[in-house]
């Protein structure tokens, strides 16, 4: 490519997961171990990657990582591979896990255990992946970027012998396209394009998967676009683009000021930037190659990156904001004889949502703890207090802002004692117990703002009339 690629989603990956480290991963799959592998994350921040001595490389994609916990997955119970662990470091296996957790929905949920050699390794890992993961920017690239995903995920993805078959490459291809098509365009690269050949990862740089991309999936929409602004000429003026930008590329809602009309001077920085011929740069023009990785760059990306950060004023009350809510949060599926889980309380508010569903009953054991169901509905049941402590672990991983707990409270007097003491005990300093100083709860009065309740979980408790109480 001309330039380099500029990401303004980007975060800086921290130096130890960049030069990698040697772990043993377990596959849930095929309940198996992996020993000595050599774990990295590129430089980008896409990837999670790692591969041992006479294995295919493993990829797991950031954006699809959820969460990042110390500790054994729950799925781990090969006693005899437990053993086998806890002898190749030092330290508690427990403390030694990084387990990985990543999905493409809240309830389908893959565990990724990594042990280390020592907690410390471990520990830096967490705190490192943590840091890159949960990124809302990086899922919403442009498609160019999204380009460079694949061609990299390709690269890591390499057999035993450290090369790339031509099959993965088809299979990148497979939707609607024949492999006999792709073989062919593999050739008119100078790539080898047998079924079973291999292709060194130093041949297949990104300009050659960007050549196959569009001999594959030709962008016809934009080489149409491009002949009717330019009149069949083999490029498009300075004026043209102006015209172009201003008159049917720009939002005309869009404030003035915040947002200018493109002139010639910005017209002139596309072109450099994007332009690969130096003649055409001198004198003004773009062709259509730089036309098409203008419209498929950062720029042109699906929605306002910088939109995804908070922009909007967090000092006015609670009550003027919209609230990303969860209804019966804890059902993995159906409302009538679903499953309950406590994962479910951890995905939520990892994705971003900050009110939470609690529908508390009386507990059926002779324990009488307080439990979490869908009532009269057959679905299954959790207990109370292990949805409040993963409610603490996670109500502050990706957001500040104050986390609500909306009590749908069916229990009797002594079973909401226990849940009182639960929340005291267990949530502690988070716990909002009393009025903000300066903010009284008194009529007229506004309610405190988010940025004056951050790292505060607030309860929303409905009591039960005084009837049902009483009885």
């Amino acid at each position: 490519m001309a330039k380099p690629f500029e990401f303004n989603w980007r975060k800086t990956v921290p130096d130890a997961l960049l030069k990698g480290g040697v772990f043993d991963c377990w596959d849930e799959e095929t309940s198996t171990l992996e020993v000595n592998c050599l774990v990295k994350v590129d430089e980008y921040g896409f990837f999670i990657y790692w591969k041992s001595d006479g294995r295919e490389g493993e990829v797991l994609e950031c954006s699809q990582v959820n969460d990042i916990r110390l500790g054994l997955a729950p799925k781990i119970n090969d006693l005899k591979a437990i053993a086998e662990l806890e002898q190749r470091g030092s330290g508690t296996l427990e403390s030694r896990t990084v387990t990985i957790c990543s999905g493409l929905d809240l309830v389908n949920i893959t565990y990724t255990p990594m042990i280390a050699r020592d907690a410390e390794t471990a520990k830096v890992w967490v705190e490192g992946l943590r840091s890159i993961t949960l990124n809302i920017k990086a899922n919403n690239v442009c498609p160019m970027t999204q380009l460079k995903k694949h061609w990299m995920k390709l690269c890591f993805m390499v057999n035993p012998s450290g090369k790339i078959p031509v099959r993965s490459i088809s299979r990148t291809f497979a939707s609607g396209k024949t492999e006999k098509m792709i073989m062919q365009c593999l050739k008119e690269l100078g790539l080898p394009s047998g079924k079973f050949d291999e292709i060194e990862p130093s041949a297949f740089t990104f300009d050659k998967f960007y050549e196959l991309y569009h001999k594959i999936c030709p962008r016809t929409d934009i080489e149409e676009l491009f002949k009717e602004l330019s009149g069949g000429k083999p490029y498009l003026t300075t004026t043209q683009l102006i015209d172009f930008f201003n008159e049917r590329q720009r939002d005309p809602r869009l404030n003035e000021i915040l947002f200018p009309f493109y002139n010639s001077n910005r017209v002139s920085q596309i072109i450099a930037t994007y332009e690969n011929d130096k003649e055409f740069i001198e004198k003004g023009y773009l062709n259509l190659d730089g036309f098409c990785r203008y419209l498929m760059a950062d720029e042109n990306a699906p929605v306002f990156l910088d939109r995804l950060d908070i922009y909007v004023d967090m000092d006015q009350p609670l009550a003027h904001y919209f609230i990303n809510s969860s209804h019966n949060t804890y059902l993995t599926g159906r409302q009538f004889g679903g499953r309950s889980s406590v994962e479910m309380y951890r995905q939520v508010l990892l994705s971003g949502c900050r009110c939470v569903e609690l529908d508390c009953w009386d507990g059926r054991n002779e324990d009488q703890e307080p439990i979490i169901t869908h009532g009269k509905a057959m679905c299954t049941d959790i207990l109370f207090k292990d949805v409040i402590m993963a409610i603490k672990e996670t109500a502050f991983v990706t957001s500040e802002y104050p986390v609500i707990l909306s009590f749908e409270n069916h229990c009797s007097k002594f079973q909401q004692y226990k849940m009182s003491k639960y929340c005291e005990d267990i949530l502690g300093d988070f716990l909002l117990k009393r009025p903000i100083e300066g903010v009284p709860l008194e009529p007229i009065v506004p309610l405190p703002s988010p940025n004056q309740l951050k790292k505060k979980i607030l309860i929303k408790n409905k009591r039960l009339k005084p009837e049902v109480e009483k009885s």
